[in-house]
């Protein structure tokens, strides 16, 4: 699998993140072969979240054997300094780790939050002090609406995060202000030297009503291989500047995953954007997020 730089952070990282929120509610046996799965097909870069249900719980059996091997990425969505420094400390105790890569302030998605993770007392002066106490080794941030890329743009101008988590697939790039927006970022992200990441890359629509929901992602995701397989040749082959795309929050998505990054080659970015067009009910999926 190809790697890319993790902006100053040198890792040579998978251009597949591996998304445990996958984990979140599935056995441990199910965890493992998922685990597994991606170890084998190269994967070498685990993010996770204290959010995403028993997630942490899942991976962290595992950290004793794997933890050299991969480069390691938790979240806090506490947003005050005394919940995120318990929180922080708590996903070490579930991960079986004494320190993570990269800790992130998770969901960042307006400025009312970057407002309170940036203040004075936020949970960003916890992250500070887990980094000075060789707790985490650097520090991030994610969010997963709209208003992500341009409320990360803002988010660098307030603090020097080595890295940004957001969304980005081809049906949001045809968004004028979108594109706009993410364009600012990824001037803002080359100027500092952070890591860029995606999320969302193969979201095809939100769930409709009534609907039943046959996967565990809040969004109704691709899942047929000509599509995942385009959707990932127009992100990865399309944009330099993304150092990873993290994988669906479902374990049965990962193989076609892992297919289509071997397989992206064939495709310009032209063509996958003409594959993508295909598809008649391909929308945002912030229309109506279930937060």
């Amino acid at each position: 699998m190809e790697t890319r730089r993790l902006g100053r952070l040198g890792h040579q990282s998978s251009v597949l993140i591996y998304g445990a929120a996958s984990l979140g509610s599935v056995d441990q046996d199910r965890a493992d072969a998922s685990i597994q799965e991606a170890l084998d097909a190269g994967l070498n870069h685990f993010d996770v979240a204290a959010d995403y249900g028993d997630a942490e719980l899942r991976l962290g059996p595992r950290m004793p054997e794997i933890r050299d091997r991969i480069f390691l990425a938790t979240k806090t969505g506490r947003r005050t300094f005394e919940e995120a420094w318990s929180e922080i400390n708590r996903s070490l105790e579930r991960l079986q780790t004494d320190h993570v890569d990269l800790i992130q302030m998770h969901a960042v998605c307006d400025l009312e939050n970057l407002d309170l993770v940036t203040g004075k007392g936020g949970s960003l002066e916890a992250a500070i002090r887990a980094k000075d106490e060789g707790m985490v080794r650097a520090i991030g941030i994610t969010g997963h609406t709209a208003q992500a890329p341009s409320v990360h743009t803002e988010g660098l101008r307030r603090f020097d995060f080595d890295s940004v988590l957001t969304p980005l697939n081809y049906k949001l790039s045809t968004d004028p202000q979108y594109a706009d927006d993410y364009a600012a970022l990824v001037e803002a992200v080359q100027a500092s030297d952070a890591a860029l990441m995606t999320i969302k890359m193969i979201a095809r629509r939100n769930w409709a009503e009534g609907e039943q929901k046959s996967y565990d992602t809040w969004y109704r995701p691709f899942d047929e291989q000509r599509y995942i397989t385009a959707a990932t040749a127009w992100l990865l082959n399309g944009h330099p500047e993304i150092t990873g795309l993290a994988t669906a929050g479902e374990t049965r998505l990962l193989q076609q995953m892992i297919v289509a990054e071997r397989e992206r080659a064939d495709l310009t970015p032209e063509a996958a954007a003409s594959i993508l067009d295909e598809v008649q009910d391909y929308a945002s999926p912030f229309v109506d997020m279930p937060i």
